[in-house]
């Protein structure tokens, strides 16, 4: 199953926070497609999947922006 997150638009840090939000609300296993076009994104996503314990499935960039596939996992890793 998985959810989507449009936060094309908006500046850093509004899109790793409203992506680690939205991860906070999925159940474990579940995935989040974001799609964001600031360029800091492409660095502060990922680092938040990393110091949350989430998992980044995939980035890519497209005509713009770049989309990434979060997966929550079911607890943090030491």
């Amino acid at each position: 199953m998985e959810e989507s997150l449009d936060l094309r638009g908006l500046k850093c840090p509004m899109p790793a926070l409203l992506a680690k939000k939205a991860l906070a609300r999925l159940a474990p296993g579940m995935a989040l497609r974001v799609l964001a076009d600031d360029p800091l994104s492409a660095v502060d996503i990922p680092h938040m999947c990393h110091s949350e314990g989430h998992a980044v499935d995939s980035v890519a960039s497209r005509d713009g922006y770049q989309e990434f596939l979060l997966r929550r996992l079911a607890q943090r890793p030491p």
